[in-house]
C-alpha cells in the first residue's frame, strides 16, 4: 500500500519560510519522480514544482521560481520542499504526489498522491 504523508505546513508571516516534508512508503520511491503542488480555495490545484527520481532535475512553476527549492532523500523516502520569502498568494494546502521517473505538471500524471498539509501566510 502506496502512502505519502506531508508534515511542516503552519502559520507563517508574509517573508517567513517553511520546510514542507513528505514521506513515501509502499513503492520503489528511488523510480518515482515527485511533484508538490497545491490549491487554494475555490481554484484549480496547480503545480509548484518537481524533482526527477534521481534528484538531478528540478522544474519550478514560475510563481515560486527563485523562492522555493525541492529536495529528496531516497535513502530515508522522504521529498521537501522549501519555501522561503513566503506571500499570502501561497496560501494553500500543499500535496506531494509521486508519478514513475519524471514529474509532471499535470496533475493527471501522478500515480499517488498525499493527502495535504496546510500552508496559511499572513500579511
Amino acid at each position: 500500500q502506496v502512502q505519502l504523508v506531508e508534515s511542516g505546513g503552519g502559520l507563517v508571516q508574509a517573508g517567513g519560510s517553511l520546510r514542507l516534508s513528505c514521506a513515501a512508503s509502499g513503492l520503489t520511491f528511488s523510480s518515482y519522480g515527485m511533484g508538490w503542488f497545491r490549491q487554494a480555495p475555490g481554484k484549480e490545484r496547480e503545480f509548484v514544482g518537481g524533482i526527477g527520481w534521481t534528484g538531478g532535475m528540478t522544474i519550478y512553476a514560475d510563481s515560486v521560481k527563485g523562492r522555493f527549492i525541492i529536495s529528496r532523500d531516497n535513502a530515508k523516502k522522504m521529498v521537501y520542499l522549501q519555501m522561503n520569502s513566503l506571500r499570502p498568494e501561497d496560501t494553500a494546502v500543499y500535496y506531494c504526489a509521486a508519478r514513475l521517473i519524471a514529474p509532471s505538471t499535470s496533475p493527471d500524471n501522478y500515480n499517488y498522491w498525499g493527502q495535504g498539509t496546510q500552508v496559511t501566510v499572513s500579511s
